[in-house]
């Protein structure tokens, strides 16, 4: 069996389908290969077949600022790692429009996941490719222990404004050299632990396994926005560390 078959196959035995609809957040050094990202790319690909839809976040948060307010979403380049900025190059992949939180997208769902992204006005609203996961059924897959970066979260906290989220600024950005105004919150990210999720849910909602040699969790996004959304009115506080500095 070569590695990408194996690849494939654990892929498939974590419970990734084909015609899935999957965000992938990865860190390529978990999985300690030597293969490049376009094959890793490539494998996904190919396990969720031509009826699937691949993304991965392109978020820009480092170099899109208040002080750099520019956004291209041709040229710029995401700030979270190597899969996403070779995704972003690749042939048929859409971009969705945000200055700081755009999400890449390649396959059957990728126009209808991006387009509406341009018409919210914070970074993961209702719009988002992130916010329309559950509403085709997708999942989100983390390659590696990175479960505090699930940025589905920051869409849960946006609807559900907790007491945390105390205030929030309107910003211009240049978005394909139009001025547009965005709302952001002042706490966007702060104290996040969002980990917590793998306690949150239970199997099959959740499915921890091993790919290469990264650990990674493949999670439905149905299950856990209800999940979320309850723990959170019930414990406003459930997804953050330190509450004295909310307080």
């Amino acid at each position: 069996m070569t590695e990408s078959e194996r690849f494939r196959q654990e892929l498939t035995e974590l419970g990734l389908c084909g015609g899935d609809v999957v965000m992938v957040h990865s860190s390529m050094k978990a999985l300690g290969t030597k293969r490049t990202p376009e094959e890793i790319i490539e494998d996904i690909q190919a396990v969720l077949g031509e009826e699937g839809t691949l993304l991965m976040p392109a978020l820009t948060y480092d170099n899109v600022t208040r002080e750099n307010p520019v956004f291209d979403s041709e040229k710029t380049e995401p700030c979270i790692g190597l899969l996403p900025r070779v995704f972003m190059h690749m042939p048929n992949v859409l971009r969705s429009v945000n200055p700081t939180h755009s999400v890449c997208a390649r396959g059957k769902l990728a126009h209808t996941l991006t387009v509406g992204h341009a018409m919210d006005d914070t970074a993961v609203g209702a719009h988002s490719p992130f916010m329309l996961l559950p509403k085709f059924g997708g999942k989100l897959l983390f390659i590696g222990e990175i479960l505090d970066k699930c940025t589905f979260m920051h869409g849960v906290e946006t609807f559900l404004k907790p007491p945390y989220i105390r205030s929030f600024d309107t910003v211009k950005y240049t978005v394909n050299g139009e001025e547009r105004l965005f709302t952001e919150n002042n706490t966007f990210g702060w104290g996040a632990e969002f980990q917590r999720i793998e306690w949150l849910l239970e199997y099959p909602d959740i499915r921890k396994g091993k790919l290469s040699e990264a650990t990674v969790f493949l999670i439905d996004t149905r299950a856990l926005l209800a999940a979320a959304l309850l723990k959170m009115s019930a414990e406003p506080y459930a997804f953050v560390t330190d509450i004295s500095m909310y307080i």
